[in-house]
């Protein structure tokens, strides 16, 4: 069974796929599967894939890259949906970030589709991977374990100059609310929110966690934003300011707020604790088989889907993340081809050492 993914590219970026827009990408994946004998289902956006001879009492590992895109830069001095190639460069919206991965993974699937291995293999090709979004991973893990199906290791598709990825930190974001009482500011009345505030980030600034990732290293805080006052002369009752938390492996992410709530008299409320940190042993066939190919591991300073696994993942894929969700983005086609061919060399790594 063959896809070819130079083809399959220049059409992903011709059809635009935002966020939680990618009813047409979606549609095409499983028309060119489809068309290359394999029997594939579609989950919202999500479009997945088993081999033939699934069986339960193997692992399984989840071949997954994402078809969204941000939305174009307004810089763009290309048509970002012309998937126009130059001196073997591709240019396109999503062409790096992650189309190339995709079509690589959807490739290498389709020739490996009823090859016997010691694991089952499942093509998860899904959406909304750039907001994290309800109807993209996080609705494509329950769905296959309704269908009784249990993945334990994913290798996943990002721009990383197919080099693996061991580990990428997690993020939450805190709203703080502090509280003061309104007054004249010329009658040094109330009590000033904004300095409550002032004391609560001088506190975030100069305090360390006690327990450090091996891996990922210590958890880092940033406050971003910060807001106070209606006019010149009333002291604000309120002062809201945002921190932007890049957590570890150390602490999940709720222990790491409850540690910020008790440091800090504000209130601290976050936005969200699904972005994990993600981090995989040295020694997990994954990352033996990565080494074994020639890959150099490395964490990564993005964050993707792998939040959101609750298994062992690797990430791995063509391209070069600096290039993503930025003006004229491209990818060469060497990039892709290279891709291909080091993929399907993991995969039979993997097989000699599980």
């Amino acid at each position: 069974m063959n896809i070819d993914a130079i083809k399959l590219l220049k059409s992903l970026v011709a059809i635009p796929s935002v966020s939680r827009d990618e009813n047409g990408t979606a549609d095409l994946l499983v028309e060119v599967l489809t068309d290359a004998g394999i029997k594939c289902r579609r989950h919202y956006n999500n479009v997945w894939a088993l081999q033939p001879h699934y069986d339960a009492t193997k692992p399984t590992l989840m071949l997954n890259s994402h078809h969204d895109t941000v939305k174009p830069s307004p810089a763009y001095t290309r048509n970002p949906y012309e998937a126009a190639v130059e001196d073997g460069v591709l240019y396109g919206l999503g062409s790096n970030d992650a189309g190339a991965s995709v079509v690589s993974l959807a490739s290498v699937f389709a020739r490996l589709y009823e090859t016997e291995l010691p694991f089952n293999i499942i093509l998860a090709l899904t959406a909304e991977e750039e907001v994290m979004g309800e109807h993209g991973m996080r609705a494509m893990l329950p769905h296959l374990a309704e269908q009784g199906i249990s993945v334990d290791m994913a290798l996943v598709g990002e721009p990383t100059g197919m080099q693996p990825a061991v580990g990428e930190r997690g993020l939450v974001v805190l709203d703080c609310t502090a509280h003061g009482r309104t007054g004249h500011a010329a009658r040094k009345e109330g009590v000033n929110a904004l300095y409550k505030a002032i004391e609560d980030i001088d506190k975030l600034r100069r305090f360390k966690f006690e327990q450090k990732s091996e891996l990922l290293g210590d958890i880092s805080l940033q406050v971003t934003q910060i807001n106070a006052g209606t006019q010149h002369n009333v002291v604000p009752d309120r002062c809201g300011f945002v921190v932007d938390v890049r957590t570890t492996d150390a602490y999940t992410n709720e222990q790491t707020v409850e540690i910020l709530q008790k440091v800090i008299e504000a209130d601290a409320v976050p936005r969200s604790t699904r972005v994990r940190a993600s981090a995989i042993s040295d020694n997990h066939p994954m990352v033996c088989a990565a080494v074994a190919i020639g890959g150099t591991p490395f964490v990564s300073p993005t964050t993707s889907d792998m939040a959101l696994m609750p298994f062992p993942s690797l990430k791995m894929g063509p391209g070069q993340s600096q290039r993503s969700h930025t003006a004229d983005e491209y990818v060469l086609l060497s990039e892709v081809e290279e891709a291909q061919s080091l993929y399907e060399k993991f995969i039979f790594e993997l097989s000699n050492i599980i």
